[in-house]
């Protein structure tokens, strides 16, 4: 079973970009800058888009919260291996 979410880049062609991955339906992958999730974000819908803003701003939501939750947890295991 895929993750809700997978985080994804490019950083030989797109350096300063990162892309959100959401592998339930409605299927998308965001597109965000790496220091600003909501930063020249785009949106691609892999299903048909939902036609309910509600459907897609708790989305985006959910998005950006393991968007952050990674980025610290991602820290957290900078900062450990340096406390070594």
């Amino acid at each position: 079973m895929l993750p809700k979410f997978l985080l994804a880049d490019n950083s030989q062609e797109l350096p300063d970009t990162l892309f959100i991955i959401h592998t339930k339906e409605p299927r998308c992958i965001i597109e965000c800058d790496v220091e600003d999730f909501n930063s020249s974000q785009t949106v691609y819908w892999l299903d048909e888009e939902p036609k309910e803003q509600e459907i897609i701003e708790d989305l985006m939501d959910e998005a950006e919260t393991f968007y952050n939750d990674e980025l610290e947890s991602q820290e957290d295991l900078y900062d450990e291996e340096f406390d070594d």
